[in-house]
């Protein structure tokens, strides 16, 4: 399953990264806004899921979000922000999020939604490789 990090953060993408890959993923690519997340999606193989930040630079969270969804609803989107007001929840759920995650997060609480989130669209949790 593969798996594309949008955040502005190479520090944040390297967190992200590491939590991926504690639970179990390993086919994980990443991209610094927007733009680059969308010419990612059109490339092949395409994600299976994207953990999308709310707040970039060039294009933010939620327009990559609208512009994912105009040929693509298959894909999990999950947001990954510090935002979390009801409001901007909402607009992000209209939008079609698969679901919401707060900064900061543990790699549980990571592997928590994420879990629900597959459950949810019909998908399972990759198994953790053990060393």
């Amino acid at each position: 399953m593969k798996v594309l990090l949008v955040d502005d953060s190479k520090v944040m993408r390297q967190i992200q990264r590491r939590s991926l890959t504690t639970i179990g993923f390993s086919d994980i690519a990443e991209a610094g806004d927007g733009i680059e997340a969308l010419q990612q999606m059109n490339g092949q193989p395409k994600p299976d899921i994207v953990i999308l930040d709310w707040n970039m630079p060039r294009l933010d969270g939620l327009g990559t979000l609208r512009k994912i969804r105009e040929t693509d609803t298959k894909t999990v989107v999950v947001m990954c922000t510090t935002e979390s007001e009801k409001v901007r929840v909402i607009e992000a759920v209209k939008a079609g999020v698969n679901n919401y995650i707060v900064k900061p997060f543990t790699p549980t609480v990571l592997q928590d939604k994420l879990a629900e989130t597959l459950q949810r669209v019909g998908l399972a949790m990759p198994v953790p490789q053990t060393v």
